[in-house]
């Protein structure tokens, strides 16, 4: 099995959740890690962290939806470590709301960080990572396979998340380079958390939970990272967690009217 052992990795939204824990698995795998994300504070505890624990660590605070930024964040990891072998594009936003009262502003916001962060990135590195065969992994979500209510504008950024990372690896994969989607159902936090309407509607309850209220186990972070590490080193072309999931998208394929039953059941069933 491919080793990680003087392989650099770039992850964004590394400062906390499972971008930490991907910087975690990753360096415990033998790579160096460069990580980015807007909290210059947050992402020094994580990168000290690992310094204490023996391992490569650079933070390099970064705003992705800044192309500026994100060219330093690439150049910055080659002058450190003098290559990258993979980015992981982590960093991403959800919200809540109903399609009709979501604004444009609001599907402009998400798609700038669901979506053309991830290609600012992979624009920035893609240089060396076709010189080097290297890995490329933008973290999805069931929502990019099929969508659910109240989720306001995320399902649509994360759908197209999808169609571009299926596009990359049509066309990079013959070039040597590994591109992954890892599309994983709600993340456990260490403090339960409730998200906001972006607009006055009434939502439901259950909309307002993480995963918009999916009657799914959340996924522990460091499990999870753990799946990508070694969907890397496997150089797999999709992780789907919890991987049942992969039947409803079939079903949603074949039948829609299904689909939408399904999806009504597993996020709440009929409530309004």
């Amino acid at each position: 099995m491919p080793s990680f052992r003087d392989k650099v990795f770039v992850i964004t939204g590394a400062s906390s959740g499972l971008g930490q824990a991907l910087a975690a698995a990753f360096a415990e795998a033998g790579a160096a890690v460069v990580l980015a994300a807007r909290g210059a504070e947050a992402l020094q505890s994580v990168a000290g962290a690992l310094h204490d624990a023996g391992h490569q660590a650079l933070a390099v605070p970064a705003d992705v939806t800044d192309q500026q930024q994100v060219e330093a964040l690439m150049a910055r990891a080659v002058e450190r470590f003098g290559r990258i072998d993979g980015l992981i594009n982590n960093a991403g936003v959800s919200m809540r709301g109903t399609a009709l009262e979501t604004t444009p502003e609001d599907f402009q916001r998400l798609l700038e960080l669901n979506l053309i962060a991830a290609v600012r990135c992979a624009r920035a590195a893609s240089e060396q990572l076709l010189a080097r065969g290297g890995h490329l992994v933008n973290i999805g979500s069931l929502s990019g396979k099929a969508a659910s209510r109240y989720l306001g504008a995320y399902p649509a950024s994360k759908f197209a998340l999808t169609a571009y990372t299926q596009q990359l690896r049509l066309e990079l994969s013959p070039r040597g380079v590994h591109v992954l989607l890892v599309s994983p159902g709600p993340i456990a936090r260490p403090k339960s958390r409730t998200y906001g309407a972006e607009s006055r509607e009434q939502l439901p309850d259950s909309a307002r939970k993480p995963g918009g209220g999916v009657r799914a186990k959340a996924i522990p972070p460091d499990e999870l990272a753990r799946r990508i590490v070694e969907a890397c080193r496997r150089r797999r072309a999709e992780l789907t967690v919890p991987g049942t999931a992969r039947l409803l998208f079939a079903l949603m394929q074949l039948s829609p009217r299904l689909g939408d039953y399904l999806v009504r059941r597993m996020t709440g069933g009929d409530e309004v």
